[in-house]
């Protein structure tokens, strides 16, 4: 797991967009809510990516199979994610930041 954008502070706890890479070598795009007083506590993640390399900028590129978060920044409480896919080109993924705080409270503590 890499984390590469600062976490974004939220009420329920910071928030943060990292990368993974799965069996079939692909980066994903997760999340995590860590603590808000010790951030080396994870208190909620998503078991599943959130996003998974799927278009064609995304699988085909200098490397196969991308989604690597660049940034974020939260407007008038959307995320925007700006992500690396293929290695090859800068995308934008966009969500209600809370929404996603949301589905992470739902998800199992670690």
């Amino acid at each position: 797991m890499g984390f590469n954008i600062p976490p974004i502070k939220t009420p329920q706890g910071w928030l943060s967009i990292y990368h993974a890479v799965g069996p079939d070598k692909y980066y994903r795009l997760g999340a995590v809510l860590l603590d808000l007083d010790d951030p080396s506590i994870v208190r909620h993640r998503t078991p599943d990516g959130l996003m998974q390399p799927e278009t064609d900028y995304e699988i085909e590129g200098f490397y196969r199979g991308v989604c690597f978060p660049c940034g974020a920044v939260v407007i008038d409480g959307t995320l925007f994610v700006y992500y690396g896919g293929g290695d090859k080109y800068c995308a934008l993924a966009t969500c209600s930041l809370e929404e996603l705080v949301r589905h992470l409270l739902s998800c199992l503590r670690n």
